[in-house]
């Protein structure tokens, strides 16, 4: 893989860790802002939302900012993401592409689906993994960040009511720990199924135990369905919180690389497989340039077909530009979404709504496929990533919030093989 001559300032390792503190400090500062406003200084509004956040299901799509209210959801991002840069900044880990993508998209889907009660027993499960392994608890990390996936199915045994609470609690940690030792292993061998062409890899491997465990869940009679809560209100803060924090990202990238502008064509020769990792190959200032026209991209998606700002709308956007680190940038990502939108509009979805948006954006997943087997092999993998996302979450019954990853990785699975046994027919 090519890697071209980076000319930009050398930012250290504070600084970096500076740069993505920007994003919980930012949320944090809105939810306060929100707080302000909407409770009028009664500081028991945020804990009775972050109470409700917590004791929710989670199961897709269970939205905080509808379960909690705006500045509860807020803080409750903000805590994620705080406790996130505890880990980087304490192993000392460097900031690669990965780690930035894990990161932004942990902080995405704290908005729906992950709180700062079911994504700890996971990290636990990780640590006891590597004490058993002897191997560093820094070099599982990214694994644990991203597998936290399956956080719906502790707070779905905690608090759906399948059991008392003293008795259901206990029993949800334990699974949360066991998913935590097992999902770095399954996430290892589940790469060479779609062979890197899915980006979500986790979110496919997370699709696998996740059906396992509802199926699991399903034959002792308990009931696991998707749910259907959503922020419906227009929100000119989170607009505005969106807006400043993929602008931050565009300045701070000119600022790293003052030629990151004319030099920005570089990223798109690059076909986004696994491992694609922009940092590295283009350096921090193009990187982070990119991930903010990738967001700036999709905000303007979101308002064009008048969707609304909510949790897996903000976890969509999160997860794409988080990506743009990591073989995501607008020369793959786009023949993918179009598919996608080409099938909405034959099947006549409402374009507004938000699993079409969500669909639209996460289905970005397959850039790869575009990005190695062209445009027109792209619309095709998006065309059957919107059969498929639109539908799976059936089998695992929401406990995956990475649904479209999971989707991705079958679609990636299914048609990689075939592309590939026609071309080897044209030699």
């Amino acid at each position: 893989m090519q890697i071209i001559n980076i000319d930009e300032k050398e930012i250290g390792k504070n600084h970096k860790i500076l740069i993505l503190l920007v994003f919980p400090l930012s949320i944090f500062m809105c939810g306060i802002v929100t707080w302000l406003i909407e409770a009028n200084f009664n500081f028991n509004s945020i804990l009775i939302g972050l109470k409700d956040i917590i004791s929710s299901p989670t199961t897709l799509y269970t939205d905080f900012l509808a379960v909690g209210g705006v500045s509860s959801a807020l803080i409750n991002s903000a805590l994620i993401g705080f406790f996130n840069l505890y880990f980087l900044r304490k192993y000392k880990l460097r900031l690669n592409g990965l780690l930035i993508a894990a990161f932004m998209t942990v902080i995405g889907f704290s908005f729906f689906g992950k709180n700062i009660f079911n994504i700890i027993p996971i990290y636990l499960g990780g640590f006891f993994y590597s004490k058993y392994q002897k191997i560093e608890f820094k070099d599982i990390i990214l694994s644990i960040m991203f597998g936290t996936a399956l956080s719906p199915v502790i707070s779905q045994i905690s608090f759906s009511g399948i059991l008392p609470l003293h008795i259901s609690i206990p029993v949800g940690l334990i699974v949360g720990i066991f998913i935590g030792f097992v999902i770095v292993p399954l996430s290892t061998h589940m790469l060479k199924f779609h062979e890197g062409y899915n980006i979500y890899n986790i979110g496919f491997t997370s699709g696998i135990l996740g059906t396992v465990l509802t199926s699991i869940l399903r034959s002792i009679n308990v009931e696991v369905e998707s749910a259907n809560i959503l922020y419906t209100d227009k929100n000119y803060i989170l607009l505005f919180l969106l807006l400043f924090q993929f602008i931050f990202l565009i300045v701070i990238g000119i600022l790293i690389n003052k030629k990151c502008i004319l030099s920005y064509k570089s990223i798109l020769k690059y076909k986004g497989r696994t491992v694609t990792d922009f940092t590295f190959l283009v350096g921090y200032g193009i990187t982070f340039f990119n991930m903010g026209i990738l967001g700036l991209i999709s905000l303007a998606f979101v308002l064009a077909v008048g969707g609304i700002i909510n949790g897996p709308v903000i976890a969509a956007i999160f997860s794409l530009v988080g990506f743009g680190a990591f073989g995501k940038h607008i020369k793959n990502c786009f023949p993918v979404a179009l598919g996608v939108s080409i099938f909405a509009i034959i099947f006549h979805n409402d374009f507004s709504s938000t699993n079409i948006i969500i669909t639209v954006l996460f289905s970005t997943t397959l850039a790869p496929i575009a990005g190695s087997f062209g445009f027109f092999t792209g619309i095709i993998a998006g065309m059957l990533h919107y059969t498929l996302a639109t539908n799976i979450n059936v089998i695992h019954g929401g406990l995956n919030l990475y649904n479209n990853g999971f989707a991705g990785g079958l679609v990636a699975g299914f048609l990689v093989p075939i592309i590939e046994a026609f071309k080897k027919g044209e030699k």
